[in-house]
């Protein structure tokens, strides 16, 4: 008898409220397609970071699938759309489904207060 063993490190189960609210989410649409929807997102350094659930890059190796943590690229903007807050990035559009619990919506306050000229992008190309 073979004994198995699934081990996922990087990955989350979606809670039934994040599911809702992904739905909810769905249901609003947006005029501008979306890349993913993020659960549990914070902005730190420039970037954002949760889980993911539907992104439109995932693919056989498992790279973006559905619970997966990613941190995205440079966060350029955040606007409210609707009953949602949508985060473009240099690559992307997320729509933040939840936020972390306990410092998700002050990271996104305190993003929201930096003026765009003190803005420093990560190098393409690190030495």
């Amino acid at each position: 008898m073979l004994d198995t063993l699934d081990v996922n490190f990087h990955g989350k189960r979606h809670t039934d409220f994040d599911l809702k609210r992904i739905i909810k989410a769905q249901e609003q649409g947006f005029d501008v397609p979306v890349t993913a929807y993020l659960c549990g997102v914070s902005i730190k350094s420039r970037a954002g970071i949760g889980v993911v659930f539907g992104h439109r890059r995932k693919d056989q190796y498992g790279r973006f699938g559905d619970g997966h943590l990613i941190r995205t690229s440079d966060v350029l903007k955040v606007e409210r759309e609707g009953r949602f807050w949508v985060m473009t990035t240099v690559n992307s559009r997320y729509v933040l489904a939840t936020f972390q619990r306990g410092n998700g919506r002050s990271s996104l306050r305190e993003f929201l207060r930096l003026p765009i000229s003190s803005y420093h992008f990560t190098p393409r190309v690190l030495q």
